[in-house]
């Protein structure tokens, strides 16, 4: 018996939400971390505020679509919950400066941008050119999201180590891209599957590298002084990715090489909530 393409779009897009959901859950170990030191340890909460405003954007795309959009509904707004929370812990126990920052962030994204595109699309735009115009905007956004890794993927080849580029992540989000460009496909959908074929190469192309500097020795690693990752490097769609470790900041600052690694894992995240985001569709 044959299988439509609905039924197949149900399946990918379930198999997109547990993968997204996994992905998601990628900065638990950090926050364990924030929560037992009551210290936030100098890391940013830019990607987890980016993360919320790409999942609040995608969630209201999944509002738009009506029944066709009910798989990004849920992955979106439970992402919205898991990183609510993020930001909650964030702001516990961030020192005073960055608490007032990522306030701001928030304001400035969450609130003022989110609610322009709310009344834009309100008020100006009607009927199915509502879909249209915040497919666009969803897609251009998730677009500029995927564009994360290659930050990192510029920090594996100058120090030739993998240590900032865990396999299992960059596989996760490569898996997640799959299941939402099919999703979108299937679907018919533009603005889902475009942006998950950039997820899928930049996923590609890290396990590439993985592969290719797996076996390099610490001693054989070349350091970059003064290396600096760009501010926001960055599902859902998915996952939640965050960019903010820097060689002063380390030197200085006594940052654990382990919340190093957390968290530019979590910088990879965003890619994922791409719709996906992971990527943090």
């Amino acid at each position: 018996m044959a299988v439509d393409h609905h039924q197949l779009a149900l399946a990918f897009g379930l198999l997109g939400n547990i993968v997204s959901f996994i992905v998601c859950l990628a900065p638990l170990p950090t926050f364990y971390r924030v929560y037992r030191r009551k210290s936030t340890e100098g890391f940013q909460s830019i990607p987890y505020v980016v993360a919320l405003f790409s999942a609040m954007l995608w969630m209201y795309y999944g509002l738009l679509k009506g029944n066709a959009g009910f798989m990004l509904i849920t992955i979106n707004s439970v992402a919205c919950i898991i990183e609510s929370i993020y930001i909650i812990m964030y702001l516990v126990y961030a020192p005073r400066g960055a608490r007032i920052f990522t306030i701001k962030l928030l304001l400035l994204l969450n609130v003022g941008l989110y609610g322009s595109i709310l009344l834009f699309t309100i008020l100006l735009a009607k009927g199915p050119k509502r879909v249209t115009v915040l497919g666009w905007i969803c897609s251009a956004f998730a677009v500029s999201v995927f564009a994360a890794p290659l930050s990192i993927m510029r920090l594996v080849i100058k120090t030739k180590s993998v240590e900032f580029m865990p396999f299992s992540l960059s596989f996760f989000l490569t898996l997640c891209a799959i299941m939402w460009f099919f999703y979108g496909l299937l679907l018919k959908d533009f603005y889902i599957a475009f942006p998950n074929v950039l997820g899928f190469t930049f996923g590609m192309a890290q396990m590439l590298l993985y592969i290719i500097y797996k076996d390099t020795k610490k001693a054989d690693i070349v350091l970059v002084p003064e290396l600096k990752l760009p501010e926001l490097a960055l599902d859902v769609i998915n996952d939640s990715t965050k960019t903010t470790i820097r060689n002063d900041d380390h030197e200085n600052n006594g940052l654990p090489e382990e919340m190093e690694t957390n968290q530019i894992t979590c910088d990879v995240e965003l890619a994922m909530i791409v719709v996906p985001i992971e990527s943090n569709v």
